[in-house]
């Protein structure tokens, strides 16, 4: 069970590290726009998701591949609640809607979850 829950958590960072080249703009809204260097940032987080997928999926560096995973989706926090906190129900995108920026924050918190399960089943 551990094991189908650490490939499934890496193979959801590497794809996801590897849309954030494939599809830069989308990736882009998400940043808050006070942070800036959307670019490099998009890059940034890509290329640290593939890394960190790959630690998860490889069993010796599982361990440290979830706790770096959980920080990492922790640090998309800053994003999600900056969503929040924009949020008006007239907005176009879902995401940008109250709703959507409730669930936002609400989903990451799983993925932390995910990650801290996956680095302790693999201590």
């Amino acid at each position: 069970m551990y094991a189908i829950a650490a490939a499934g958590l890496a193979a959801f960072l590497v794809v996801t590290g590897v849309m954030h080249f494939l599809a830069p703009g989308y990736f882009r809204t998400l940043i808050p726009a006070w942070l800036r260097r959307e670019r490099l940032l998009v890059a940034a987080s890509g290329a640290a998701e593939v890394v960190v997928g790959v630690l998860v999926l490889v069993p010796c560096s599982r361990s440290a591949g979830g706790w770096a995973a959980a920080v990492l989706i922790t640090c998309y926090q800053v994003s999600h609640l900056d969503a929040l906190r924009r949020a008006r129900p007239n907005r176009p995108r879902l995401l940008e809607r109250p709703v959507g920026a409730v669930a936002r924050p609400v989903v990451n918190v799983l993925y932390i979850a995910w990650a801290v399960a996956v680095a302790r089943s693999a201590a």
